[in-house]
């Protein structure tokens, strides 16, 4: 199908008054001639920017577990987590799923089925949906399984976690680790006794990051270091080719990546919140000093299409360097060269947002398919 979408306010370089015409999957012209039968959408007052691209975001475990040991059929969580998705206009979508030593919502199992599912449904779904490996570093078991994935193209991105020496350090706050321990379906002191056994193999764990690195790079699979602690942890993880720094946890670290123009990705409810909740660096404060080149979901869909508007209304931003946060930014890092943008030949990627009084997601239109509506009015 095609679409002429006309009186909106279309973000290019900047927001320019611009009819849009799309020709299939793809963005035809800018103030073209439609053809015969094209859907006719009315965007006077909304702007029109490229979809957003989001590179990590694992809200989509909360509809396969909405609380602690309550588990839902994959498919549907999947489905659901899509719509959801598309109201938020993120048109290409990176299911962080987290594979850890641990039993549970995170453990190989899961990590095996979502793999499988996320591919199978993938025709399906609305928004171009893509498997996003978190790898947990001391995951020594999964190696063989991983390197596969990696070679057969089932990995998106491969990110490169290690939650294991903080979870060591609240052993005697069971409060604080409790929600890990509640996901694993573990007694608190067996959980406590496998993080033990997992820590005392600790010494192979660098080779093993370097091996699955060089297996990233030779397959052509974008990595990123994930919590970054010092400069030398991120110049040690640019050795291996990983060269996208995912929420470093202090500027030092942050200005280290900058410093090579590598792509650095912070949280967009850090945006929202107006902080990060674990005291890591203000998102907002990145942005202004230039330390920030992707905004990401995290755990939360609907802080991506807000966050570049505060940013922009606390000026923090002009609106176009703040859009391209969310969806040029992640694009290029992830070698998505067709979308990000709109521009004639690109993907047609499109989310339309009414930007007062709170802007809010009207339409959003992946690989020239509506599939989101919000208002029917805009229909001619």
């Amino acid at each position: 199908m095609n679409l002429h979408i006309t009186g909106g306010e279309v973000l290019t370089e900047a927001l320019v008054r611009a009819d849009l015409v799309t020709d299939g999957e793809r963005i035809a012209t800018l103030d073209g001639a439609p053809p015969a039968k094209a859907l006719q959408i009315d965007a006077t007052g909304l702007y029109v920017l490229p979809g957003i691209v989001d590179c990590h975001g694992d809200a989509f475990e909360r509809h396969i577990m909405p609380r602690p040991g309550v588990s839902f059929d994959i498919d549907l969580a999947l489905r659901d987590a899509d719509r959801a998705i598309l109201a938020s206009g993120i048109t290409t979508a990176f299911h962080g799923v987290t594979w850890s030593w641990e039993p549970g919502l995170r453990g190989a199992d899961n990590a095996r089925l979502l793999v499988e599912r996320i591919a199978a449904l993938k025709p399906e779904l609305g928004a171009d949906t893509r498997f996003h490996l978190r790898h947990e570093t001391f995951n020594l078991a999964a190696e063989a399984e991983i390197m596969d994935w990696l070679g057969t193209g089932r990995v998106g991105v491969l990110a490169f976690n290690d939650h294991t020496g903080g979870i060591l350090k609240s052993s005697s706050r069971p409060d604080k680790i409790a929600k890990m321990v509640e996901r694993t379906g573990l007694s608190h002191e067996d959980f406590m006794t496998l993080a033990e056994n997992v820590w005392n193999r600790r010494d192979e764990v660098p080779g093993l990051i370097e091996r699955l690195a060089a297996a990233a790079r030779s397959a052509g699979v974008p990595a990123m270091s994930h919590d970054d602690m010092t400069p030398e942890m991120r110049r040690w993880y640019r050795g291996l080719g990983v060269t996208i720094a995912e929420f470093p946890v202090n500027e030092a670290t942050t200005r280290e990546a900058a410093a090579h123009g590598e792509a650095i990705v912070f949280g967009a409810p850090n945006v929202v919140r107006g902080g990060s909740h674990i005291d890591c660096p203000s998102a907002e404060a990145m942005v202004r000093a230039g330390l920030c080149t992707i905004l990401a979901s995290d755990y939360y869909y609907p802080a991506l299409p807000l966050a570049p508007f505060i940013l922009t209304r606390k000026g923090a931003a002009d609106f176009a360097t703040a859009w391209r946060l969310v969806s040029q930014g992640p694009a290029a890092a992830l070698g998505l060269s067709d979308r990000g943008v709109i521009a004639p030949g690109k993907r047609a990627d499109l989310v339309l947002i009414a930007p007062e009084p709170q802007p809010r997601v009207v339409a959003t239109i992946a690989g020239g398919r509506l599939v989101h509506l919000a208002d029917q009015r805009i229909l001619a």
